[in-house]
């Protein structure tokens, strides 16, 4: 690897120290590293051209958007840890040095990540992506919702909760984890049913196959009013779903490029990770 983006989370790096000495890093080692605020606006100013590496610099949150941003190109991410508790962002601030002279080196490996694909049945029927997860909750005031679960067009039960998530194996230690859910090795292939505070004893997180389609229903409120809720991907893109819509989520046909420097075990960095909390 010769050529870096480097995407930096501003108020994790506000006067741009750490990215100024990545880039000093990478410029001693005869690279070209090319300091992108927007990454989109980035590929029609500049180009992916070359670009062997995108370096991610915050948390788990700036590289989901990043993988977002640049998920139709072919450029892997690799995410430099700025924040706290990071799973996605496996390298720390104070090894960046180190992470960069093994990219120099070629002493990594490029891991394709399994993406979700949620569709509005009955709304505009655009395609929207996410690599950690898609949620359903509500919208505004600290009501119940009532979803309806389908999976592969059956029945499958009916929720009363404070939202659902379907999430990948990448996002099981998100959003997911915290409502309850199971941790799962990223690099498996398989969809995350968890609900969100679910109002029963009795309701716990379904593994279904990565070949399943699940389709969330928003039916009718308490008393027969209308809900209104949230579709959220990523924790950034969201749209508004309302009683009658629907909503298929399904495993995507495009993956996200993590680049993996770390020769640990998914259990061994696990441990530290919850040794750390």
């Amino acid at each position: 690897m010769k050529k870096f983006f480097l995407i930096t989370n501003e108020a994790k790096d506000p006067v741009g120290a750490i990215t100024n000495k990545i880039t000093a890093i990478i410029k001693k080692h005869g690279g070209e590293a090319v300091c992108v605020k927007n990454e989109r606006q980035a590929f029609a100013d500049k180009g992916t051209d070359g670009v062997d590496c995108a370096l991610v610099l915050g948390g788990d949150g700036t590289l989901l958007r990043a993988a977002g941003n640049m998920m139709d190109s072919d450029i892997p991410l690799l995410g430099i840890n700025l924040g706290t508790l990071g799973y996605l962002a496996e390298v720390e601030s104070a090894c960046a040095e180190e992470a960069v002279e093994k990219l120099f080196r070629d002493e990594y490996v490029r891991e394709e990540r399994m993406m979700l694909t949620g569709r509005v049945q009955t709304g505009d029927g655009k395609e929207r992506y996410a690599l950690n997860d898609i949620v359903i909750s509500r919208c505004g005031s600290l009501q119940i919702l009532n979803v309806r679960i389908y999976v592969n067009d059956r029945f499958l039960n009916d929720y009363c909760a404070d939202g659902v998530i379907v999430a990948t194996p990448t996002g099981s230690t998100g959003y997911n984890l915290s409502a309850g859910g199971p941790i799962v090795e990223p690099s498996a292939r398989l969809l995350l049913l968890t609900p969100i505070c679910p109002h029963t004893l009795n309701t716990r997180s379904i593994v279904f196959s990565p070949e399943d389609e699940i389709t969330v229903e928003i039916p009718e409120g308490k008393d027969g009013n209308e809900q209104v809720v949230e579709a959220n991907f990523d924790g950034s893109n969201t749209i508004t779903l309302r009683t009658g819509d629907r909503i298929l989520i399904r495993r995507a046909d495009r993956t996200t490029g993590i680049v993996r420097l770390n020769t640990e075990s998914f259990l061994t960095v696990l441990h530290k990770k919850m040794s750390e909390t």
